[in-house]
């Protein structure tokens, strides 16, 4: 089959699309025909080598973890998913022909494959990042660098909830969050008083990792109220960095039925073939995301 895999750890001209061994599905997994693959922010920071010291690798790799597909094996004690099933969930090296999923669950209705590899790892984030903020109905969240796949997540998700929220995005961005029922506003110089005159804030999102930890504690007053993805030297200021996966399978759950409720709706703003997975890399770490990109196969 075709993987995209890297040899060693460096810029997105390490990935490369080569022949591979088809992988099966053990016990308690299932193998899917990958019709799309999710890419994520981890993906890149996996192949820069950034989570070595505390999660390593042996080279060569594969690259992604989320997907929708195919189901073409069932492996043993598996039960409720049978060849032929359109599934959508969690595994390894997605960007490829084949992958093994961990967690999953059936795509619901109305949804492409392109669009379905976009909610695994985003709705799953959100969720944990939500709950960790200890955000409440009536309370207000806000999310820094709210545009992308994880924040097009979280707004809607808090939103269902009955939370208030207020985005920063790009100037582009505002009527997106708009959209999405949130207080917009742009980031950029004299953001924290912009915010301030949106309203108070309980709890505080960083999925951008712009340096903002500082700015966000002194906005809502409690660096426990503080929850970053994306910046390392969170704890450093009393914040907390959540990058330890939660509850995958439920998550998958929870995307199916907000999904299903018209609720949660996650756009695709660019898909990519497996031979410019690359591209898909850069233009990911560049930012400026309005919902998901996705490799399809």
């Amino acid at each position: 089959m075709k993987r995209v895999s890297f040899a060693e750890f460096g810029g997105p001209d390490v990935l490369q699309l080569t022949d591979a061994e088809e992988p099966h599905a053990g016990p308690g997994r299932i193998r899917i025909a990958v019709r799309a693959a999710g890419v994520n922010p981890v993906d890149w920071r996996i192949r820069e080598g950034q989570f070595q010291k505390v999660r390593p690798i042996e080279l060569p790799a594969g690259v992604g973890q989320d997907a929708a597909g195919v189901v073409d094996e069932v492996g043993e004690g598996v039960e409720g998913v049978e060849a032929g099933d359109r599934v959508f969930g969690r595994g390894a090296s997605t960007y490829a022909e084949f992958a093994v999923l961990a967690a999953w669950a059936r795509m619901p209705e109305g949804l492409t494959y392109t669009e379905a590899a976009g909610y695994p790892s985003v709705v799953e984030t959100a969720l944990r990042i939500i709950r960790e903020a200890g955000v409440q109905s009536g309370q207000t969240l806000l999310v820094s660098g709210a545009s992308g796949g994880v924040g097009s997540a979280v707004l809607q998700i808090a939103r269902d909830r009955g939370i208030t929220v207020i985005g920063t995005a790009g100037a582009a961005n505002q009527d997106y969050l708009r959209s999405l029922g949130a207080l917009a506003t742009t980031y950029g110089e004299g953001w924290t008083e912009r915010v301030r005159q949106l309203g108070h804030v309980d709890a505080a999102l960083d999925l951008a990792g712009s340096g903002v930890i500082r700015e966000l504690v002194e906005l809502t007053g409690d660096p426990q109220r503080v929850v970053s993805i994306a910046d390392l030297t969170a704890p450093e200021l009393g914040a907390r960095y959540s990058g330890v996966t939660g509850d995958v399978p439920q998550a998958l759950a929870e995307a199916t039925d907000l999904i299903s409720r018209a609720k949660l709706r996650i756009p695709v703003e660019k898909s990519y073939p497996l031979a410019e997975a690359a591209t898909a890399h850069i233009d990911s770490h560049a930012g400026h995301t309005r919902g998901r990109r996705v490799v399809v196969v």
